[in-house]
């Protein structure tokens, strides 16, 4: 027998009705967060004092070919106008040409994203499983030495400049030592080498069978990927660590020791279950984090993600590609935060 819901007027609505009006307001919220998002860039691309024709044309443009071009640009037009007609070409995914690369934004984002997206989740990875036990021991250990290291290491990481950890890495693990590869995501002789299927490096060359270029990639991500994962550990551990507080100090506690369960029973089946909702928002928010802002990173390792691809494009006056690329870094953090929202419904019965 089918389940059937409460409407507001009174009136029983049907399952199939409710996850509908779910998903529409799902889709409703992104839509309005994009247009929001494509407005801002937009409003950026058009206040920065950067003459996009300039930049195109270059500096001994005749007049008349500036003239030409700022028609043809459709830039004679009031902004409402430019922002519909911008706002279209996003929406058939058309960003523009790239003025350093020559080829369609969307390529190049296409190109350059994995690389991105390989480095944050690693990092993310490195952040889940060391900084949600640690933030949980520190917790258990309150007031202890383990909970006062477990602090200190979590706020030299939220508080040191990242790009300072990076280059004494490469100095210390890369120019000294040699345990890890140097910049780039492989070496030299590696480059090209394996051919490009899902973009990610690491699963490129296991599904063709080049371990030799595994292993030289896992030797040049293992840098920048800990420090990234540090980052990330410093934030999850200490959220952790407050979460756990607070259940810590819970009667539920109290009364599952008096019965006389084990301290690992309560520590991670009673007090850690009710943590792990408000973790998944915390995990989801550093994951986003790391992807958006990984620009320093990329950039002391010669990364090739979106993040170095934009300061470049930046640098060089290259607006379609800054605003390409940003717009592709929101909508992949809303996707993000829509998708833990979505799973907090999942494991949370109350929130549905």
């Amino acid at each position: 027998m089918s389940v059937t819901i409460q409407s507001e007027n009174g009136r029983r609505a049907s399952p199939i009705f409710s996850v509908v009006a779910t998903i529409a307001k799902t889709l409703g919220t992104i839509a309005i967060t994009m247009l929001g998002l494509l407005f801002i860039t937009f409003v950026i691309g058009r206040i920065m004092p950067i003459d996009p024709l300039i930049s195109i044309l270059g500096e001994r443009a005749s007049k008349e070919m500036y003239e030409a071009t700022y028609i043809k640009l459709g830039l004679d037009k009031p902004l409402v106008v430019q922002f519909f007609y911008y706002l279209w070409d996003v929406v058939r995914g058309d960003f523009g040409v790239s003025r350093l690369t020559a080829r369609p934004v969307v390529d190049d984002i296409i190109r350059v994203f994995p690389a991105t997206l390989e480095l944050a989740t690693i990092g993310t990875f490195i952040g889940v499983f060391v900084g949600i036990p640690l933030g949980v021991v520190a917790a258990v250990k309150r007031g202890t030495w383990i909970d006062q290291t477990a602090r200190v290491i979590a706020l030299v990481g939220y508080s040191m400049p990242i790009f300072w950890l990076g280059l004494v890495g490469l100095l210390v693990f890369y120019g000294i030592l040699g345990w890890v590869g140097g910049p780039g995501r492989v070496g030299i002789f590696y480059v090209d080498i394996v051919p490009t299927v899902t973009g990610l490096i690491l699963v490129d060359s296991m599904l063709d069978g080049q371990w030799d270029v595994f292993r030289d990639a896992v030797s040049h991500i293992i840098l920048p990927a800990s420090l990234l994962g540090y980052y990330s550990l410093a934030y999850i551990s200490r959220m952790t660590r407050s979460f756990m507080l607070e259940q810590m100090n819970a009667e539920y506690v109290t009364t599952a020791r008096v019965k006389g369960l084990s301290e690992w029973a309560v520590v991670w089946r009673h007090a850690f279950g009710n943590i792990k909702v408000p973790l998944i928002t915390v995990v989801a928010l550093s994951y986003a984090g790391l992807l958006e802002g990984s620009v320093l990173t990329e950039i002391i390792f010669s990364w090739p993600g979106i993040g170095s691809y934009i300061t470049t494009a930046l640098l060089s006056a290259d607006m379609n590609a800054v605003l390409g690329g940003t717009v592709v870094v929101g909508l992949v953090f809303v996707c993000l935060n829509i998708f833990s929202d979505m799973l907090y419904k999942f494991f949370d019965p109350r929130a549905r």
